[in-house]
């Protein structure tokens, strides 16, 4: 684990292949790799965290692959990974880091790097790796503590001797997107000027779903500050986002497949408040500095959103929808706050109004909220 080793490496293959939240809460560790080596780095991830690398600045490469060990809608076969190791091999990488969450091993990436003949391989481990890694943290998590993601992703690069001054998450978003959004919004008869809501309720897993009729409760209470609710979402979640706006009323609108990738962190950043279920969307906010307000099912506790004013309303998972995997397991028994109540619009929405009549740093969500 020296340091010299590292100061070597121009070239380094790093390792995200999960959903978009969790490439954009790596993006501090990204940033202290860039810094502190002058690297060129290329990201292996999936197709689910596709759209949002380039808007990463310090990615200078991407390769997009769904990996068969992480959850996704494609298949893959073992002459794909065959196949990729060839790919990766060409790039000649001086390196290759592996990150995870706690519940997942980085040994079957770190057998990929090494067919790839990639030389140095660092990633987190809770058994010993022997020759997949070159060099390895010991995986502590969650049994000895729980710590946030951005934390975890930055004590890994740590090992290479890469630091930050600067942690905070990192997205860009151009002139361009922003002019392309507000024409949109204009197209629509959307009146933004004294500013907007966001309310994002689509989810990728059903067991992190907040209920339809709470959503409408939540935004006839919302309404009544003045502000117009744009609800937001993928064309697949329109059912969702429109029966929503129906719901709440005039102060309601449903915008779901109307903005790329680019012209809703546009939109995110400049809303006056974002309210989400757990997922990218928070961690875009906090990116942008919006506050947010999140419905928390109580899932992986590390994922709260990093450095930004808001609020955490948690509501535990349904029994039949619970991980079977050990590791989340445990951390739910033992390391994570229970939550048994569904929160309740009323409390949810006047949350809201205080944080919209507060933003200052005393606001910020602490990275623990969640961890006992």
């Amino acid at each position: 684990m020296q340091k010299p080793v590292w100061n070597a490496c121009k070239k380094i293959l790093c390792i995200r292949a999960d959903n978009m939240g969790d490439l954009i809460m790596t993006t501090p560790a990204l940033k202290a790799l860039k810094e502190t080596f002058l690297c060129h780095i290329t990201v292996l991830t999936s197709t689910m965290a596709q759209s949002i690398v380039g808007y990463i600045p310090v990615i200078d490469e991407v390769i997009i692959r769904d990996l068969p060990w992480i959850r996704s809608n494609t298949a893959v076969s073992g002459a794909d990974l065959l196949e990729l190791a060839t790919q990766l091999r060409s790039y000649q990488f001086d390196a290759a880091i592996i990150f995870t969450v706690y519940s997942q091993s980085a040994l079957p990436a770190a057998l990929l790097t090494m067919m790839a003949g990639i030389p140095i391989r660092l990633a987190y481990s809770r058994e010993n790796p022997y020759d997949l890694l070159t060099h390895w943290l010991p995986d502590k998590e969650p049994y000895h503590f729980v710590q946030h993601q951005v934390k975890r992703d930055l004590a890994l690069v740590a090992v290479t001797g890469a630091v930050t001054n600067e942690d905070r998450l990192l997205i860009a978003v151009s002139g361009k997107d922003r002019q392309n959004m507000q024409a949109k919004l204009q197209q629509a008869s959307i009146d933004t000027s004294n500013g907007y809501l966001i309310f994002h309720p689509g989810v990728s897993e059903e067991k992190r779903k907040y209920p339809l009729p709470q959503w409408i409760e939540l935004g006839q209470l919302v309404s009544e500050m003045g502000l117009p609710i744009l609800l937001t979402g993928t064309a697949k979640e329109k059912e969702l986002t429109s029966a929503i706006a129906a719901g709440v009323g005039d102060k309601a609108t449903d915008v779901a497949g109307l903005f790329t990738t680019g012209e809703f962190i546009a939109l995110t950043a400049g809303a006056a408040g974002v309210v989400s279920v757990n997922t990218s969307t928070i961690h875009i906010a906090a990116a942008c500095e919006t506050p947010v307000v999140v419905l928390y099912a109580l899932t992986n506790p590390q994922h709260t959103p990093w450095k930004v004013c808001g609020r955490i309303f948690p509501y535990n998972v349904p029994d039949g929808l619970q991980s079977k995997n050990e590791v989340i397991g445990y951390v739910r028994n033992y390391r994570m706050i229970q939550q048994a109540a569904l929160p309740q619009p009323a409390a949810i929405a006047q949350a809201l109004e205080s944080l919209l009549q507060q933003k200052n740093d005393d606001q910020y969500i602490a990275p623990d909220t969640l961890i006992l």
